[in-house]
């Protein structure tokens, strides 16, 4: 499996490999959660690129319901529709009777991405991301028990439909609240730590090739030391590529204090994270980083 993710872009531990083949051997939902930017959306997108199979993602936020994650009615369609087969009832071309009840035929449901992952037909089995699970309510974390919990959702319209084939399913929680224990047994769990040393300039190296490796190694090891200063936004893996990837656009080859104080931006999105590296020394994490990447 390690090898399958590496095939793809994505290296990952050997504690993530396991639980991500786990989840396709017993066919159960993975609940992925860590802090944000150390690569648990990316797990679904690869297992999209490596199976073949179609990625739905669903973003969460508050507020979502049924109508934005499952399916909804396409009322102005119906409408038309509707009008139409009055126009043509008149000249007795229809009977306004059958078209009532077509109007709730699937040809007029939009589905959404819970409702799509379950309708799949042939070909390798959708992968079906549930993103940022944690900024929504608990409303809809009871929608999802319902539907992961046999994969099958009831349309009052249609009657039940139930998936031939179980999707596979990766739900990502940044943690700002706790998932409810309900949805959690329904998943097998991994928290995604960020990679050791390493790994991440492994992770830059092959992600931003224009990046050379020695840049790599000193960024890796800069933000290494971010980190550790308990920061109200940790960097991730994400601001990692980015800041060295900012470094190479201006022509880089190694760190400094000056390209560093001019690039913070990059890897520390709050300005009290900036403020507390510039208090704590750019000299200081410079001089770090380059004996540690040397």
């Amino acid at each position: 499996m390690s090898d399958a993710l590496a095939a793809q872009g994505y290296l990952a531990d050997e504690g993530l490999a396991t639980a991500i083949f786990l989840a396709l051997a017993l066919h159960r939902p993975l609940l992925l959660e860590g802090d944000a930017g150390v690569g648990k959306t990316e797990v679904a997108k690869v297992l999209a690129t490596w199976t073949g199979g179609r990625l739905l993602r669903l973003q969460c936020y508050e507020g979502i319901d049924a109508a934005q994650a499952l399916y909804e009615w396409d009322y102005a369609r119906q409408l038309l529709y509707l009008r139409a087969a009055e126009g043509a009832a008149g000249h007795d071309r229809a009977d306004p009777g059958q078209a009532i009840d077509e109007v709730y035929s699937p040809r007029f449901l939009v589905r959404r991405p819970l409702l799509a992952a379950l309708e799949h037909h042939g070909g390798p089995p959708p992968v079906l991301l549930i993103d940022e699970v944690d900024r929504a309510d608990d409303e809809f974390e009871a929608l999802l028990l319902e539907v992961l919990s046999d994969y099958s959702v009831t349309i009052p319209e249609l009657g039940t439909i139930r998936a031939e084939v179980a999707p596979l399913v990766v739900i990502t929680s940044n943690r700002t609240r706790d998932v409810h224990d309900a949805l959690k047994r329904r998943c097998l769990y991994h928290w995604v730590e960020h990679p050791d040393f390493e790994r991440e300039v492994a992770i830059v190296v092959r992600r931003a090739p224009q990046v050379l490796p020695g840049l790599a190694r000193q960024v890796a090891a800069a933000v290494e030391q971010l980190r550790d200063l308990h920061l109200l936004k940790p960097p991730g893996v994400a601001e990692t590529i980015d800041w060295a990837t900012a470094l190479a656009a201006l022509g880089r080859s190694t760190i400094d204090e000056h390209s560093v104080e001019q690039t913070l931006g990059a890897v520390l999105k709050y300005r009290e994270d900036q403020d507390k590296v510039r208090d704590a020394g750019i000299g200081d994490l410079v001089r770090a980083a380059l004996a540690r990447g040397a």
